[in-house]
């Protein structure tokens, strides 16, 4: 009998082709709405693995409701929607499907960063409701990017591919990781910064670092304080990183000059949202990864990953 698999989202058709040449496979046919959590906790029961989404909570009462629960396999690099220790102490692998969105993350990233910097939606938005007037020498200034100086808070495989980004325009590049990277400094030509200092330097900060408990809120009142009035902050990684209150008082008080978030702490974010609200803010539904290509190769890692634990092998890209 072939191994079952319980697929959280409408799948391309050559990911569901190729799931079903290897498993029973049931799915949550929907492709813009997640699985209800009661319908997702029937359907784990008799399972032996799940292709997730980050919009699942997988805790410890859908681990112990999929009794036969081998793998929890993650379209995302991000796993923070998994209670991993709680899989791991269960004898249920994760995996997760990094290295295929980092070139599309970064891309993405520093679009957002030109965007926010050059007012982008801001004056496009202006223009689609005819309120574009006579030239006026300070109308519609921005930030320059080209020679500015980035501080990137995360240098990881993102992080790092930012970096050859931001080289192209000539800028500064200063980074704070918890463990620095010396060989990465050479290697790069990149410059380590505490993160106060990294704060109060950077004309832009860009954030790419995982969440945890550790980073929840690492952007609050205290650090938007420390960085430049002009200054420009970016979140392509996870929206609990920034303080989204803090960060709303800081750019209404003029505090920073402008924000661009690609992620929130909830996902949708809702329409009411006071961040919304402003101008000065370029806002995105979570696409840091959303080309065609990308999201075909993450959902191939996915199948990969539970063809090789269901095999009773080792997962390609196991979170511990």
């Amino acid at each position: 009998m072939p191994s079952k698999v319980y697929v959280t989202r409408k799948l391309p058709e050559e990911i569901e082709t190729r799931l079903a040449e290897h498993f029973e496979v049931r799915s949550w046919d929907h492709e813009d709405q997640p699985v209800p959590r009661e319908k997702l906790l029937e359907e784990i029961k008799d399972v032996d693995g799940i292709f997730c989404m980050i919009t699942e909570n997988i805790d410890a009462e859908v681990l112990d409701a999929g009794k036969d629960l081998k793998v929890v396999a993650n379209m995302a690099v991000g796993h923070n929607n998994i209670d991993v220790e709680a899989a791991n102490s269960r004898g249920i692998t994760v995996t997760n499907t990094p290295d295929v969105l980092t070139e599309t993350t970064a891309d993405l990233t520093f679009a957002l960063l030109m965007a926010a910097a050059r007012r982008l939606v801001e004056t496009s938005d202006i223009l689609h409701r005819g309120e574009w007037g006579a030239w006026s020498p300070m109308q519609f200034t921005g930030q320059d990017v080209s020679r500015a100086t980035i501080g990137i808070i995360g240098l990881g495989r993102i992080g790092e591919t930012v970096v050859k980004r931001a080289q192209g325009f000539d800028m500064n590049v200063l980074y704070y990781s918890r463990t620095r990277k010396r060989e990465k400094e050479t290697e790069l030509g990149i410059t380590y910064r505490d993160l106060e200092t990294l704060l109060q330097d950077a004309d832009f900060v860009v954030l790419l670092l995982p969440y945890h408990s550790e980073s929840h809120h690492l952007i609050g009142q205290r650090e938007l304080a420390l960085m430049k009035r002009s200054a420009v902050l970016i979140n392509s990684s996870r929206g609990g990183i920034v303080d989204e209150d803090a960060l709303y008082e800081a750019l209404v008080n003029e505090e920073i000059w402008a924000a661009g978030l690609d992620v929130f702490e909830q996902e949708p974010v809702p329409v009411d949202h006071p961040l919304l609200t402003l101008s000065n803010v370029t806002t995105l539904p979570h696409i840091g990864s959303a080309s065609v290509e990308t999201r075909l190769a993450m959902a191939h890692l996915v199948t990969d990953n539970l063809i090789h634990v269901l095999d009773g092998k080792e997962a390609l890209t196991p979170v511990y």
